[in-house]
């Protein structure tokens, strides 16, 4: 998920390429837009994972985003509420950790063309890292990681598709080492013409998102344990636009699940965000 700019939001309505503020589109997928130059944003995002088990994992999240430069975005994301319960762990949102952890990165867009009329395919590389707030996660102490991805992809007034992955890595800590994460996700999006209003009206996109993970076995000291985790989830979600804010939220339904250690099997999962873009003279 991410964010952009108060004035940014009418120029989303009505530029024909359509420029997204990063991460607004796709909840869970990557995407490859940045802030404008001095542009601010704020995102508030809860999600939910349930469980065959009819047992439930929300997490409530905030996160600040500034533009830099044209191409170069920071940001940081905090917890703000949780539950915890017996699923694997999970990236859920490519750009917001799902646990309890502080979680700063930085997004370089190195590769941007203009692509017939009104359309634009860019490429973005995400580098940061995370810090827990908890001193053990599933019985193993939690440590910081380091997390890079990418993505690439084609943006027009009517489509969208994106592709993207990308790799966490956990430091070890006392013999224990949290089990690294493999990333992937693919975006395709649609904007109905009669959705194609002017920057003064509300404007939606439609998507069907699907994201992959592997997730190595943990490491409890020293002994790797017998399983990860693997999973393909799958579903539609919607990106609404309306001057200096944006509503975006969907629904995944698993394709594939793989789980050990005596998990649960998910049955679904909900993410909505809500983001406000801002300039600070």
């Amino acid at each position: 998920m991410n964010t952009r700019a108060a004035c940014l939001a009418a120029v989303l309505c009505a530029a024909p390429q359509a420029t997204f503020a990063s991460g607004h589109g796709p909840v869970f997928g990557a995407t490859t837009p940045t802030l404008g130059k001095g542009g601010w944003s704020f995102d508030t995002a809860w999600t939910l994972r349930a469980s065959e088990a009819e047992t439930k994992e929300q997490m409530l999240k905030s996160m600040i985003s500034f533009g830099v430069t044209e191409n170069l975005q920071l940001s940081a994301s905090l917890p703000v509420a949780t539950t915890s319960s017996t699923l694997p762990g999970a990236r859920m949102m490519s750009l917001m950790s799902n646990e309890q952890e502080l979680e700063v990165l930085a997004g370089y867009r190195f590769q941007r063309r203009v692509v017939g009329i009104g359309g634009r395919q860019e490429s973005t590389v995400y580098v940061g890292g995370t810090v827990p707030l908890e001193s053990a996660r599933g019985g193993v102490q939690a440590s910081p990681s380091l997390y890079v991805s990418a993505a690439t992809g084609y943006a027009s007034r009517s489509h969208y598709v994106w592709v993207g992955g990308g790799l966490q890595h956990f430091a070890g800590k006392r013999g224990d080492q949290l089990g690294a994460s493999l990333f992937a996700s693919v975006v395709c999006g649609f904007r109905p013409k009669p959705l194609r209003v002017e920057a003064h009206k509300p404007d939606a996109r439609l998507f069907v998102e699907a994201t992959a993970e592997d997730r190595q076995p943990n490491g409890l000291g020293r002994v790797r344990q017998a399983t990860g985790a693997r999973s393909v989830f799958v579903g539609p979600t919607t990106l609404i636009l309306y001057r200096a804010f944006a509503f975006e939220a969907g629904v995944l339904f698993p394709a594939y699940q793989r789980v050990g250690d005596g998990r649960s099997r998910e049955r679904l999962r909900v993410a909505a965000n809500v983001s406000y873009f801002f300039w600070l003279k």
